[in-house]
C-alpha cells in the first residue's frame, strides 16, 4: 500500500503515472456536477491520483484518468450528453476511445468504452461496475 499526501492508502500498479490527489473542493464540484451518485471507489482513486495514466490488464488498453476538474467541466458534460446520452465520461485510452459510466440503467453503473465519433456503434462493456474496472488498473481500495 502506498499512502498519498492525504494518508489514503491504495494499491496501484507500478506503471501508473499519476498526479497529486484531487482536492476536497474538486471532488465536491465533481459530486455536484455528476448526474448520478458515482461509486465511492471512483472518488477514492481521484483522491489518490487526480488524473493519471497506466496500462490496463485487459488486452490492448491504456487508461488515462481524467482529473476531477475535467470530469466535472459543464461544457464537457454537455458535449458528451449530446453525443452519448446517459454516459458519464471519466477518461480515455489516449487514442480516441473513451471510458464512461453507463448511467442508462440502474446502479451499479457498468463501465463502457466507446469511440467519440460513433458512440453507439462502438460501445462495449469493459466491466460490470467500477470496482471491477479498478482491478484492471491493478488498483483496489484498502480493506
Amino acid at each position: 500500500m502506498e499512502p498519498n499526501q492525504r494518508g489514503v492508502s491504495v494499491k496501484l500498479n507500478s506503471d501508473w503515472i499519476g498526479n497529486e490527489g484531487a482536492s476536497i473542493e474538486a471532488l465536491n464540484a465533481l459530486r455536484a456536477a455528476a448526474p448520478r451518485d458515482l461509486p465511492f471507489e471512483y472518488y477514492q482513486l481521484l483522491t489518490y491520483s487526480n488524473g493519471g495514466e497506466g496500462p490496463l490488464t485487459y488486452p490492448l488498453f491504456n487508461f488515462c484518468l481524467d482529473p476531477a476538474e475535467t470530469a466535472s467541466d459543464a461544457s464537457q458534460i454537455a458535449l458528451f450528453e449530446e453525443i452519448a446520452s446517459g454516459l458519464f465520461v471519466f477518461g480515455g485510452d489516449g487514442g480516441g476511445q473513451l471510458f464512461a459510466f453507463d448511467l442508462r440503467g440502474a446502479a451499479p453503473w457498468p463501465i463502457v468504452r466507446f469511440d467519440g465519433v460513433d458512440p453507439r456503434g462502438s460501445m462495449f462493456t469493459v466491466a460490470a461496475r467500477f470496482s471491477e474496472f479498478a482491478k484492471l488498473i491493478s488498483w483496489s481500495r484498502p480493506s
